[in-house]
């Protein structure tokens, strides 16, 4: 009997865009990826084996996996056993506070983790606290404001002294130019022209930064970008097609296959676990 993949998603109640994702894959392997918000998982069973920062991880049950926003990243199942997983989605803005008051310093707001797999079991208690109080939907909003702060505070001891990420280079100046437009513009037919001139670079040094500095072409990256926006504009109860139309997908079909490679679920079936 084939065993099939399962992809649950939750919203908390309380925290404006926090989700939590409980899956279980023998079948299926993401795409590279990236998510607008940080993602904070936790393997429960097999072996989750993924590549993120220019290297892959192997990822035993009890671990932490923790992503940044826009850290480029895939997935799937590391051996013929079923890897079964959650992962909390938490909105930048809402972490990057935290970080701010857990440091004690205003610059903690632009922290990022470095290790990507963590053996923690404090950290690895705060997450699933907070997931399982979203996927059941129990407990009050401090207790998930809690649980949240634990995992942020836990981050930045972790960290030991915070250091502020100082003055942008000129390449990252240069690429936040360029991510800015695409941003500014997910609902228009741009061009890679359009993107590298906004970025002040030759189409050809752009291509080059860009990927060099984010893992992923231009291209990728604005596919990411609309696929993350249709999901918001599915959270909020805006018709599939709907959005399919307004970001730009050719077709509804081609709409549900670039979802799925990302959240694991059609439009319609994430948009209906979501709002039940």
């Amino acid at each position: 009997m084939k065993r099939t993949s399962r992809f649950d998603y939750y919203k908390s109640r309380h925290i404006p865009e926090l989700k939590v994702l409980r899956a279980a894959l023998s079948d299926f392997s993401y795409d590279r990826h990236a998510h607008e918000e940080y993602a904070f998982g936790v393997t429960l069973a097999g072996r989750q084996d993924f590549f993120s920062g220019g290297e892959f991880h192997r990822s035993a049950p009890g671990n932490v996996i923790q992503f940044n926003p826009e850290q480029v990243h895939d997935g799937h199942p590391g051996d013929d056993s079923t890897l079964g997983y959650v992962m909390t989605y938490v909105p930048a803005a809402q972490l990057e506070a935290l970080f701010a008051d857990a440091a004690g310093s205003e610059r903690a707001g632009a922290f990022r983790c470095g290790d990507t797999l963590i053996p923690d079991p404090e950290l690895r208690r705060a997450i699933l606290e907070l997931s399982q109080l979203v996927i059941h939907r129990v407990g009050s909003r401090i207790e998930q404001e809690h649980a949240l702060y634990r995992i942020a505070s836990r981050l930045v001891q972790r960290a030991g002294q915070f250091r502020g990420a100082g003055k942008a280079s000129r390449p990252d100046a240069l690429l936040m130019r360029a991510k800015e437009y695409i941003l500014a513009h997910l609902e228009d037919d741009v061009s890679l022209d359009d993107i590298s001139q906004a970025a002040h670079l030759s189409k050809y040094h752009f291509l080059r930064l860009f990927r060099q500095q984010l893992g992923i072409t231009p291209h990728q990256y604005v596919l990411n970008c609309r696929v993350n926006a249709a999901c918001h504009a599915l959270e909020a109860g805006v018709a599939p097609a709907e959005v399919a139309f307004r970001y730009g997908f050719t077709d509804l079909s081609h709409f549900n296959r670039r979802f799925k490679r990302i959240y694991g679920k059609t439009p319609n079936q994430y948009q209906r676990s979501v709002t039940s």
